[in-house]
């Protein structure tokens, strides 16, 4: 079974209405939250958007068996206020996801949006958390480093106590942490493709250069389109973690930290994805395309989309055939414990 462990919700039209409207009055109308019909969910699972086809036709044609679904992250609106426009919509996209996972059975499963704002204590998003995985059977949540999204302010590190209640709960629940960035108000200099890509890094980064990882030893975290920039950086990071004459350094070397954590293989070319298995190995890569998406494009070099990796990664010829499996699917069944 092939999952693809990066994924993206269908999203029919009367969500970003509803989102436009509710940034329009910022709730002075109230919630009024709308509700969708399986008429609507189909469509928008066939609608022609992102890719040459529809999103099940995608799945279809490259062969995916399975996805774990989550809101789009530069929808979720982090640093809007007021702050109760943030909870409104990630509620709702959850909801909208359990929907839609109910209306494909065995074809979906759901990974919450959290409604994280910036200067919050992470435990207001825990409630969120808690209700998605014990009433609506969620597996995990998405994990933003940067709620303030770029707008200057700056989120503590991933390492800092400040995170603390949320890696508790998430070890209590038993569910995967998948880090992902949102929007960016800097969008001159940093759209949030590129945003996405520098906060994995500083998260990854944060979190080896700290105990998180010895404190919460059963804390399962999935980073983002291969760790950002973290396999292609990470001589530079693992020198400095290693004793040497003039440097007191303490604690594990920061390849071992690395290696506790979880990759997706959002990475749209064979070199990349190649460069991450030998830096992390094979255990701790899971299948990603998130497809539909951004990768969804036809490489003008082959004629193929770009997120059409899994021949990538079959085309391995320094791992067994058995870890290329467990890359395509086992791995994400063993870590966010699906029942498939």
């Amino acid at each position: 079974m092939i999952i693809d462990c990066h994924a993206h919700m269908a999203v029919p039209g009367k969500l970003p209405a509803w989102k436009a409207s509710l940034l329009s009055h910022r709730g002075a109308h109230g919630r009024k939250a709308p509700s969708f019909t399986a008429q609507e969910i189909e469509s928008a699972f066939t609608r022609v958007e992102m890719a040459e086809y529809g999103h099940i036709e995608c799945l279809e044609r490259a062969g995916v068996d399975h996805q774990l679904l989550s809101p789009r992250p530069f929808q979720l609106m982090h640093s809007e206020e007021p702050k109760k426009l943030v909870h409104w919509y990630a509620e709702a996209a959850n909801d909208l996801i359990a929907q839609e996972c109910a209306q494909y059975p065995g074809k979906f499963t759901g990974i919450a949006g959290l409604p994280q704002t910036g200067d919050s204590p992470v435990e207001h998003c825990l409630p969120e958390l808690e209700r998605t995985v014990k009433e609506l059977g969620f597996r995990g949540c998405l994990l933003n480093p940067d709620p303030f999204e770029n707008n200057g302010r700056k989120a503590p590190p991933m390492g800092d106590r400040y995170w603390y209640p949320l890696y508790e709960k998430l070890c209590e629940l038993d569910v995967v942490a998948h880090i992902h960035s949102a929007s960016s108000r800097l969008v001159d200099r940093e759209p949030y493709s590129l945003h996405f890509i520098n906060e994995e890094t500083t998260a990854v980064y944060g979190l080896c250069k700290s105990t998180v990882l010895d404190d919460f030893p059963d804390l399962k975290i999935l980073v983002s389109h291969g760790g950002g920039a973290i396999p292609y950086q990470v001589g530079r990071f693992d020198a400095t973690s290693v004793p040497r004459k003039g440097m007191d350094v303490s604690g594990a070397r920061f390849l071992t930290r690395l290696r506790k954590l979880y990759f997706d293989t959002v990475l749209y070319s064979r070199e990349a994805i190649e460069l991450l298995v030998k830096v992390v190995g094979p255990s701790r890569c899971l299948y990603g395309a998130e497809m539909p998406g951004v990768g969804s494009s036809i490489n003008p070099d082959t004629g193929q989309a770009f997120d059409d990796i899994i021949p990538f990664i079959r085309g391995l010829d320094f791992i067994t055939d058995g870890e290329k499996a467990d890359i395509l699917g086992g791995n994400a069944r063993r870590v966010f414990g699906l029942a498939l």
